[in-house]
């Protein structure tokens, strides 16, 4: 028999009151991948028969590179969410799992980096 009170024992065992914002931000950018991809989808099939030329002006127009850009991101920062919740479900040793969150968000930052500057770098001209 325990002299500590039910409320005591729970302590630290429920929710960190983190999930919900988790939760919502993968909603929130799969509702925002879905017209992304339709645009991408469409983007791609037009320039399925370009030259780099063809290319290199379509995404000197702004709103194509903004565009790509802004999917780029989303489906990066989306995919670093989704592995986020695998490797915290699946992944027993904390360790483990300390190393595998970090080597994930480092990947997907390296990989924004240089999508970033490959898009704006055939965008710009430079």
């Amino acid at each position: 028999m325990s002299l500590e009170s039910p409320v005591g024992r729970a302590r630290g065992l429920g929710s960190a009151k983190e999930g919900a914002g988790h939760w919502i931000a993968q909603r929130v950018t799969a509702i925002f991948l879905i017209p992304l991809s339709l645009w991408f989808a469409v983007s791609v099939i037009g320039l399925s028969h370009a030259d780099y030329a063809t290319f290199k002006a379509w995404m000197a127009k702004p709103g194509n590179s903004s565009l790509l850009l802004l999917t780029v991101l989303t489906v990066l920062y989306h995919a670093q969410l989704g592995l986020q919740v695998v490797i915290e479900d699946y992944v027993s040793c904390e360790c483990k799992k300390i190393a595998a969150l970090v080597g994930s968000k480092l990947i997907i930052a390296f990989l924004a980096v240089f999508m970033t500057v490959s898009i704006l770098k055939v965008a710009i001209g430079a």
